[in-house]
């Protein structure tokens, strides 16, 4: 019986996500629509991890709340699909910074935001290895940082942005969750073990400094961590 609840939990959200995802923004002769259905098309012809629409409208929602004092910055090679459902909340002055070590794949990036009608100051791209550069970054200057990286790398990553982000900027871990198999206490392999640090380590970060962690269903499972 709860396979089956399950299932018919599962088909409903595909419905809703798609339904949503049909009807906005904008029609489809729409310059953002023209982007970001290039951009899809781009990552899923290179087997990139993008989010679905339904993340890409929370990351649109979490970026329209910041100041164009803060800019926002994408460590994944989908950047084409998560920097526009960025750029398309965030401020007018903000900036946003995509960090990815394959130069193909910023290319890709560049090009599905000037179809958009981006201008190309909205978007720097650093082509390196996100940890080599993050560092780098100004402290406290970015309302929104989306990784998707290697479980391994996960805690490493909320180590190194935290520090970047303003009061009430949010991190957000893409896949933390490992599509649930999180949950199952026979898992001992590398990938989940790593999942479980950076549980630890983000429950410790909001027992040290009074992050607001929030962890949500969605793809293979989201963590949020936010500065107060």
């Amino acid at each position: 019986m709860i396979g089956v609840n399950n299932s018919a939990n599962s088909s409903a959200f595909s419905t809703m996500n798609d339904y949503i995802a049909e009807r906005s923004p904008g029609s489809d002769g729409d310059e953002f629509q023209r982007g970001l259905g290039q951009a899809r098309l781009d990552a899923e012809e290179n087997a990139l991890p993008a989010p679905s629409y339904a993340v890409g409208s929370l990351l649109t929602a979490l970026a329209a709340a910041g100041s164009p004092a803060h800019g926002a910055v994408a460590v994944t090679p989908a950047a084409g699909v998560v920097g526009l459902h960025i750029l398309h909340g965030l401020p007018e002055k903000a900036t946003l910074t995509c960090i990815e070590p394959e130069a193909e794949h910023q290319a890709g990036a560049r090009d599905a935001f000037r179809t958009a009608g981006y201008a190309s100051s909205r978007a720097r791209f650093l082509t390196a290895r996100p940890l080599d550069v993050m560092s780098r970054l100004a402290p406290s200057s970015y309302h929104l940082v989306y990784a998707d990286v290697a479980a391994v790398d996960m805690s490493v990553l909320l180590r190194a942005a935290w520090p970047l982000l303003a009061p009430g900027g949010t991190l957000v871990i893409a896949d933390s969750l490992l599509d649930g198999t999180l949950a199952d206490d026979t898992r001992r392999d590398r990938d989940t073990e790593a999942a479980r640090a950076l549980w630890a380590d983000a429950d410790a970060l909001a027992e040290s400094d009074g992050a607001v962690v929030t962890r949500l269903p969605l793809d293979g499972g989201l963590t949020l961590v936010t500065r107060r």
